[in-house]
């Protein structure tokens, strides 16, 4: 469904279900999430956890149903909070987020229907393979994965080196160019690519620094069939469009929960580290000043993800890139607040520092982001 076609009577999400939803997350977040947030880190992939989210609509607050209308703003904030404890499990409710924002918004009964159901009840887990593809509009990189049309659909092959939030039984939205031995248009097709498809093979990634329990695998595709029925969007580019401004918004809930967090480790030594600590800079008030004025305009840019001009995306760019740089600086502060006990293996600290160069890196990482920026800025307006 477009979001034009969202029946217009629709509302927002009252306060008390907002609160109920939060109140949800919370409890999850600090709860058992906080609990293996360091197995987490070394590798363990939290499915149980990333279920019991999706059944308390975190994962999904940001899409329509049929009686009331998705609240982005809720959406981030439900990341942030989860990101505030671990960095890792918010870059996945992310990735779900954004597979069912595919799903959703694809127009294709095949995938609104029963799949879409199961990926916001959490029985079903998904990622997406945007990376390469978002760096290829934006001629960082060529597409790596090519189709072929053959009869009823395509045939895809190639390799995408990192794709997160997979297991044999998930699924990610993938982007292909069409093979065409002319000279026209561009042409690519996004689909819903399942990990056990046949055709479809999972490897193992070399070891991240940080980020380890986030599922994250190499999916190598020969002669892989694409059929109707999983088809997201033919042609690409204008949905890609239509959903860009929402894609990147929703990240901003990682760089918000996980500079939180650092700013919540500088408080944590304030009392006894305070005297010394106040001949630092970035301290917490000012971070916490400067994160509170960030988070105010990713919710006001939330009421309108769907704004197509060009001014309004440049300011979502500007937003994420802020967030990731704020983020670097509130985790780099928090380990000279900390000190010796923030350079342990196992500190919160140490973690967070990791997280934040994740955000920082990330596509659209913030070489990216401001190589949109600089482009936009200077694009003339088509007639």
């Amino acid at each position: 469904m477009n979001h034009a076609d969202m029946p217009q009577d629709l509302a927002s999400p009252p306060a008390e279900v907002s609160s109920a939803l939060m109140a949800a997350v919370q409890a999850i977040a600090h709860g058992p999430l906080k609990q293996q947030v360091e197995a987490i880190d070394r590798g363990l992939y939290p499915q149980a956890i990333l279920r019991d989210l999706a059944r308390v609509g975190a994962m999904s607050a940001h899409l329509d149903t049929d009686t009331q209308a998705g609240d982005y703003g809720l959406a981030i904030q439900a990341m942030a909070e989860v990101s505030r404890v671990c960095g890792a499990t918010g870059f996945m409710m992310w990735c779900q987020a954004v597979c069912g924002l595919y799903l959703q918004h694809s127009g294709n009964p095949a995938l609104t229907g029963r799949v879409l159901q199961a990926h916001l009840s959490g029985e079903g887990l998904g990622g997406t393979a945007l990376s390469n593809p978002m760096k290829s509009y934006a001629q960082i990189e060529g597409m790596l994965l090519r189709a072929r049309v053959v009869e009823g659909g395509y045939r895809v092959s190639g390799t995408l080196p990192w794709v997160s939030n997979l297991g044999p039984s998930q699924y990610c939205g993938a982007i292909a160019s069409v093979e065409s031995g002319s000279t026209s248009e561009p042409h690519e097709i996004m689909f819903l690519l399942h990990c056990d498809a046949p055709g479809v093979e999972m490897r193992e990634c070399p070891s991240f620094s940080g980020m380890e329990g986030t599922g994250t695998y190499a999916l190598r595709l020969s002669d892989h069939f694409v059929g109707a029925d999983q088809l997201i969007a033919d042609p690409t580019r204008p949905f890609i469009a239509s959903i860009r401004a929402a894609f990147v918004m929703l990240q901003c809930g990682m760089a918000v929960g996980v500079t939180q967090g650092a700013i919540d480790s500088m408080w944590a030594v304030e009392g006894q580290l305070g005297h010394v600590n106040q001949f630092l800079e970035d301290r917490p008030d000012a971070l916490q000043a400067e994160l509170d004025e960030l988070s105010a305009r990713v919710m006001k840019l939330a009421e309108t993800p769907f704004d197509s001009s060009k001014e309004f995306f440049i300011d979502v760019l500007d937003a994420r890139a802020h967030g990731a740089e704020l983020c670097l600086r509130a985790a780099q502060s928090a380990l000279m607040h900390q000190g010796a006990r923030g350079y342990l293996l196992s500190s919160d600290v140490q973690r967070r520092v990791r997280e934040s160069h994740f955000v920082a890196i990330v596509t659209p990482a913030i070489k990216h982001l401001r190589k949109e920026i600089a482009r936009l800025s200077t694009e003339e307006m088509p007639a």
